[in-house]
């Protein structure tokens, strides 16, 4: 009897310790099990996505998660490559048969390439398929190189074109896209970027439709893999490093319904585009049917001088009411043809008072005027209006001869604090004020670049201005109007140099500063 609980307790006392080994173990498996855990779930969270959905036609942001978040672009910079070929074709500096030499500094980029050699050429056509398709990164530097010099001065000037646009938090270090921590956006500067392709080159835009194209004895296909599978998809870009994921700029047209989506950061390729599929699912339908509400990113190609300040403005001006009264004279209007001529003086009309902010105002130039009859007046009495009325001026704008050797064109951007000259009363039209354009002072100038707005000029020179107080200390801001392939650009430039010395010796500066900069000897 005590030898069976002798055994009962001894086996009791066997249990109790195999219990308590049991629990001591479990107590030091789980701070290893919940960080285990924890790391899982850090794992698994996705620290390099974003997606924006925006419907082009009112404007409104459908979808955004992570929108204005800092990513790193990968391929998806050779959209802003792109930009900067198409403005130099449009404005024929180059051409699509132009060819492009390739340095050995471009044909030793890693893949994803062509493999072009160094000393050959290649045409600016098959350089734009390469980037859509195969997305080259050889291909990406010819062209840097060919248009800024050095890939690293195309960078900058890509840089400027963006924030130009409204990209605020986008910066461009390389053409193709290749890993550099400097190099970011976000989703919503892309989606910007692959409306202002569309807006600004509807011909040549279309290249992004490209399922494939032949090189050589090779034929590459887009890596879109969207292209000719999902209903309305025309583009536009796709790209992929370690850094960034897979990333991907869609623009979809489908039953009057237009929108532009942008994923980035997917783990695989194949994941992203299921996820961009459904969000062009869930989104297309609930985009505006109709006309378009919105303005362009930026004025179309080939627009006339009266439709570019249509699309750059949403200032409407009061409309006069008219009724029977005040006699108004009009004028005589000479309807002989006039041959067409080298760049005159044209006068353009100005709205003097309620300037327009970061607008620029310019009429077309009016014609003279002589009527075949004496019937050129009318009696017409106007009404008065609640709106404060508003003044007309004249302006004269000199004619603007491009230097053949200007290499910054319509390529960057920004510029000056260049105020016009006070008005004053003409004699012939009392009430009137006109305004005469500033004569350059003498001597040397400076240009920085040429800018789409008076206020992107204005804001180059401020910007240079304040990092060389002492260096343009005694020169003058000056503002420049140029009309060329029915664009108004504004040329940025400081005027009054002594010397042809000490304006070089201003761009070697401002060079470094990474400011764009041209001698000039007017």
């Amino acid at each position: 009897m005590f030898r069976v609980a002798f055994q009962a307790l001894n086996g009791s006392s066997l249990l109790r310790r195999a219990v308590c080994a049991g629990v001591a173990v479990l107590l030091a498996v789980a701070p290893i099990s919940s960080a285990d855990a924890a790391k899982r779930k850090k794992s698994s969270t996705n620290n390099k996505y974003a997606a924006y959905v925006i419907d082009v036609k009112s404007g409104k942001v459908l979808f955004s998660r992570n929108g204005k978040s800092l990513r790193y672009p990968a391929s998806l910079t050779k959209m802003m490559t792109l930009y900067m070929v198409f403005e130099q074709l449009n404005s024929g500096k180059l051409k699509l048969d132009s060819r492009m030499k390739v340095s050995r500094y471009a044909s030793k980029r890693p893949p994803s390439k062509l493999g072009l050699r160094a000393g050959s050429s290649i045409k600016v056509r098959d350089a734009i398929y390469a980037l859509v398709t195969k997305s080259a990164n050889d291909v990406a530097t010819v062209i840097a190189e060919h248009i800024g010099g050095t890939e690293s001065n195309f960078g900058t000037l890509m840089t400027r074109k963006a924030r130009s646009m409204g990209m605020s938090r986008t910066t461009f270090r390389n053409a193709s896209g290749l890993p550099n921590s400097k190099q970011k956006t976000t989703a919503a500067d892309m989606a910007l970027l692959g409306r202002a392709l569309q807006d600004r080159f509807p011909r040549y835009y279309k290249f992004f439709n490209t399922k494939s194209f032949r090189y050589g004895k090779r034929r590459y296909g887009n890596h879109n893999k969207l292209l000719g599978r999902v209903r309305g998809v025309d583009g536009i870009k796709t790209g992929y490093t370690r850094a960034s994921g897979f990333n991907l700029v869609t623009n979809v047209k489908s039953r009057d319904r237009h929108i532009v989506a942008v994923v980035m950061g997917g783990k695989t390729g194949r994941s992203r585009d299921a996820h961009m599929k459904s969000l062009i699912a869930k989104y297309l339908p609930k985009a505006k049917t109709g006309r378009r509400l919105t303005a362009l990113v930026v004025p179309r190609a080939g627009t006339t001088k009266r439709n570019y300040i249509q699309l750059a403005s949403k200032i409407r001006l009061p409309k006069a009411k008219v009724a029977p009264g005040a006699p108004v004279a009009l004028a005589k209007v000479d309807l002989t043809p006039v041959p067409a001529a080298a760049p005159q003086t044209a006068p353009v009309a100005l709205v003097a008072e309620q300037p327009i902010a970061n607008a620029p105002i310019q009429l077309a130039a009016l014609p003279k005027a002589r009527l075949q009859d004496n019937r050129a007046t009318a009696s017409i009495r106007q009404q008065p209006t609640r709106s404060k009325q508003l003044t007309v001026a004249s302006l004269a704008i000199p004619p603007m001869p491009r230097p053949a050797n200007d290499p910054i064109g319509d390529l960057s951007t920004h510029a000056s604090a260049y105020a016009p000259a006070a008005a004053t009363k003409s004699p012939q039209n009392p009430g009137i004020a006109s305004f005469e354009a500033k004569p350059a002072p003498a001597g040397w100038q400076i240009q920085l670049g040429a800018t789409p707005t008076l206020s992107g000029a204005n804001k180059l020179l401020v910007q240079a201005r304040k990092k060389n107080k002492r260096l343009l200390a005694a020169v003058l801001n000056h503002t420049e109007t140029v009309a060329k392939n029915d664009e108004v650009l504004y040329r940025a430039r400081f005027a009054g140099f002594s010397s042809k010395k000490s304006a070089r010796r201003a761009c070697k500066i401002l060079k470094k500063q990474k400011f764009a900069c041209l001698a000039l000897n007017p």
